[in-house]
């Protein structure tokens, strides 16, 4: 496993990264950087803080990897090229490792090319980022610098047209917004954030069909809610997927082709009327009942209403796996429980933006 982290001056990145290497094992590895390079990272600052930040712009601490001095890193650890580095891991890649070293796209293309490789980038409002940055400036000099100074630095490390890494940023697969005040703080939301979970590189069933349940949703033509549905065989083969609109010859809900759906009632409502077709009821009605063997498992990123989970039962799924509840829930699960239907709700690991403050810690 190699996780690579990559963000805005103080926002973190190092502190994540110490995080990893004390509570989950990994070892830090580096990437000798060209001089120019070297001098971009000493005017972003080495330390981490209390805060999640780094410390300064500057201080001396420029080496040739570009990160830390060279007494603080073992030489098996520094690579010259992304190549070395990618080969290294590779040859080990059930040991987990982590680096901070992604300066362009094409060191990230270069990385993004393993299944074990996870992009994480962080970032912290600019206000935050500034007071760190006057926090934990160690030399006196630094302390002089303006805030205006501080965010002309920002822009051209976040958007020079050459060297900025905001389009290396936004292909993160999980980006983290730090705003916590305390390292403790910082570690407790890490912890529930659980950053080394595999599915998050290479997706387990659950996480992988879900995602074609979702996928499937974005067809869907019905005003009031896109669903979408996996039907699931034994061997873990897709036999269908299904999602919600009106059948096929009339017009789109989205269209006005279902008028129930048009009018804006609320859930539950007026169903009798609707003339849109459930994506569960289109993933049966596509797979067919002869090809839904002993086992198969239905996905689908809303729970099944009423009349769905009837025919469920009656064609014989063996278990249904959704993503959100619906108004439902509770008479679709004792129906399930009553034909011995496994239903299970299946949240997958959260990716995308993150707000560390707003994990719950307990």
């Amino acid at each position: 496993m190699l996780v690579g982290i990559c963000g805005s001056i103080c926002s973190g990145k190092k502190t994540v990264a110490r995080y990893l290497v004390e509570h989950h094992g990994f070892k830090h590895l580096y990437l000798q950087a060209p001089a120019s390079v070297s001098d971009q990272e000493a005017a972003e600052g080495t330390s981490s803080t209390s805060n999640g930040g780094n410390a300064a712009f500057a201080g001396g601490l420029a080496t040739s990897n570009g990160n830390k001095p060279w007494s603080e890193t073992s030489s098996s650890h520094v690579f010259t090229t992304a190549e070395e580095l990618l080969d290294f891991v590779t040859r080990r890649w059930r040991s987990r490792f982590v680096t901070t070293d992604i300066p362009t796209e094409t060191v990230l293309d270069v990385f993004i090319r393993r299944p074990f490789f996870l992009l994480i980038s962080i970032d912290a409002p600019l206000t935050v980022r500034w007071r760190r940055f006057q926090q934990r400036s160690q030399q006196p000099e630094q302390s002089a610098i303006s805030l205006e100074e501080f965010v002309t630095q920002n822009d051209l490390h976040l958007y020079d047209a050459a060297t900025g890494l905001q389009p290396l940023i936004s292909r993160a697969t999980v980006r983290l917004l730090n705003t916590s005040s305390s390292l403790a703080h910082l570690y407790a939301t890490l912890g529930k954030l659980d950053i080394p979970n595999p599915d998050r590189m290479r997706p387990g069933w659950d996480t992988y069909f879900m995602a074609l349940a979702s996928l499937a949703a974005q067809r869907s033509n019905c005003m009031k809610r896109r669903v979408g549905c996996v039907l699931v065989g034994r061997e873990r083969r897709v036999i269908s997927t299904g999602y919600n609109g009106t059948p096929r010859g009339l017009r789109n809900c989205a269209e006005g082709g279902c008028p129930r759906c048009n009018e804006g009632n609320s859930s539950g409502v007026g169903l009798a009327t609707c003339l849109c077709i459930h994506a569960e009821e289109n993933a049966l009605l596509e797979a067919g009942r002869e090809r839904i063997r002993e086992g198969s498992v239905l996905y689908c990123d809303t729970c099944p209403c009423l009349t769905c989970s009837i025919k469920i039962c009656q064609v014989g799924i063996a278990e249904v796996v959704y993503a959100h509840g619906y108004s439902m829930d509770t008479e679709a699960a004792e129906v399930f429980r009553q034909a011995g239907v496994k239903l299970r709700q299946f949240t997958p690991p959260p990716n995308g933006l993150i707000h560390l403050e707003k994990m719950e810690l307990y």
